[in-house]
């Protein structure tokens, strides 16, 4: 009988087996001034890591549209407005969790821009059986600008000339077109070609203009005369500080 409350204290204080809880989180990536990163640039690719041991808990791609443009872009936003709406571009995974854990957020993209692609982390603290899916879910915020040069196409041989012309389209990474009726005017955007030598010289640098196009910009860039030559189409947003570059290459004769 002595023997009875040394075995109960001991099942008292044994460590209780932990049971995985369903966990479930959504994560959306937001393009700085701008809408949600989705299917039409390719979405972004997101993973979910243990902070601690790198663990590879979840990962794939943020799918959907851009959003509400009105209920993003409002120039007043309530505390707690829900901005992603359904059919927002976003990644859907169910962790099973036995502790609360630190976890890397991890967001690279859009995937097809992959010349203007960035990445952007947060670390966050998840707790078992809660729920990171509801209402605006976990939003990242990207910054940066897509740059595509459209002309001249990399590596153009050509006969020597006076100046080369060169276009380019211009978004945010959500693709959202920069243009006269758009949240996006195109007056807050400097975009720019920059020539330079072959070896990395500065030659020249030239305003390119509004094509009336929706995000294209064009202009006549000068060059000295036959050689190799390297052209990086810039934007810029002095607000955001948001930027974006994209290369091409010709080869005068």
């Amino acid at each position: 009988m002595k023997l009875l409350f040394p075995l109960l204290a001991i099942a008292l204080i044994a460590p209780l087996s932990l049971t995985a809880e369903p966990t479930s989180i959504s994560v959306s990536v937001l393009s700085h001034d701008a809408k949600f990163v989705g299917s039409s640039m390719g979405g972004m690719h997101i993973t979910i890591r243990d902070l601690l041991d790198g663990e590879l808990l979840a990962s794939g791609t943020t799918l959907g549209s851009t959003g509400d443009t009105k209920r993003i872009m409002s120039d007043t936003q309530e505390r707690d407005l829900v901005v992603r709406t359904e059919g927002s571009a976003r990644f859907d995974a169910a962790l099973d969790l036995k502790r609360p854990t630190r976890v890397r957020i991890e967001a690279t993209g859009p995937l097809a821009q992959l010349q203007s692609a960035s990445t952007v982390t947060e670390i966050w603290t998840l707790l078992p059986g809660k729920d990171y899916s509801e209402g605006n879910g976990i939003i990242l915020r990207l910054p940066g600008m897509v740059v595509d040069v459209l002309a001249p196409p990399a590596h153009l041989k050509t006969d020597a000339t006076n100046s080369v012309e060169v276009s380019a389209n211009v978004t945010k990474m959500c693709g959202c077109p920069i243009g006269e009726k758009t949240p996006w005017l195109v007056d807050r955007y400097s975009v720019e070609a920059r020539l330079y030598e072959a070896g990395g010289e500065l030659l020249q640098v030239v305003p390119l203009d509004y094509t009336g196009v929706h995000s294209q910009f064009s202009g006549a860039v000068p060059v000295p005369g036959p050689g190799t030559y390297e052209i990086i189409v810039t934007a810029f947003d002095p607000a955001t500080k948001d930027s974006g570059a994209d290369t091409t290459t010709i080869l005068l004769n």
